[in-house]
């Protein structure tokens, strides 16, 4: 039995996560900002799985999420052996007419906030010589995406970090895996208004389907995992298509028709 930390628990993949890892028998704490929804999650778990669930609610996007959340585990005293960084969301458009008030909060979390909050875990991981961390990245890690710029960017630093962290501990018993989904049915696309575009209308996956594929590849300890046929087709095809082509595509691919 482990001690998973999951971000972003209330919906969609992080969602998944937390279920797959309760039915395996794990201790979950849940982060995420809804206490009401946390609430709920934390008692279906408990009654469904009979593991110990905890959870913290706050607002990730603020500069001091991860001490707070340390600062928590610490008063628990639960050694953390799993850290799933899987909060996101996504401010859509051309990058003239987003909201860059939005667009900063994104940057800190996808950023700011798993750069702390992984490097105050990895020092546990170090003590205990044992640990798994999973970074949610994205098809659009591999491609700059014209209409979602930021997103984009923001999962390129995330895939960065991850490979450059999993050779930096590629001899330990810590394990560093990159998960890329494409596009997933959850309510990020209703959020961030591209549930009508062209991307979120074929090979859509459900987010129990992404966790299915990666979970024992994570367990693993695999450094990255692209979970879908028509995803990984589309990451070959985007290293090997000129950037002016893979623009053309990704503006057709993100216009709502």
């Amino acid at each position: 039995m482990e001690n998973v930390l999951i971000t972003g628990t209330t919906s969609g993949i992080g969602k998944a996560f937390a279920e797959k890892f309760a039915s395996m028998g794990n201790n979950i704490i849940l982060v995420s900002r809804d206490m009401q929804k946390l609430k709920q999650q934390q008692l279906y778990l408990q009654n469904q799985y009979h593991v110990t669930v905890n959870l913290i609610a706050y607002d990730l996007t603020k500069e001091d999420a991860a001490d707070l959340i340390m600062e928590q585990i610490g008063n628990w005293n639960i050694p953390i052996d799993f850290l799933v960084n899987n909060a996101g969301f996504n401010e859509c458009g051309l990058f003239s007419q987003t909201d860059i008030s939005k667009e900063i909060k994104m940057i800190d979390l996808h950023i700011r906030f798993i750069t702390q909050l992984t490097k105050r875990i990895l020092s546990i991981m170090e003590k205990n010589n044992y640990g798994h961390i999973l970074n949610i990245g994205s098809t659009g890690s591999f491609i700059p995406s014209p209409s979602d710029a930021v997103y984009s960017a923001t999962k390129a630093y995330i895939m960065s970090f991850s490979n450059a962290l999993y050779g930096e501990y590629r001899n330990t018993r810590i394990k560093i895996t990159l998960l890329c989904p494409g596009a997933t049915e959850t309510e990020f696309a209703r959020k961030a208004n591209i549930e009508q575009t062209l991307l979120f209308k074929y090979a859509v996956m459900k987010p129990d389907k992404v966790v299915k594929i990666a979970y024992p590849k994570i367990i693993k300890g695999k450094r990255f995992i692209i979970p879908g046929i028509y995803n990984k087709l589309l990451v070959f095809f985007s290293k090997i298509m000129p950037i002016d082509i893979t623009n053309k595509l990704t503006m057709i691919m993100m216009n709502s028709h």
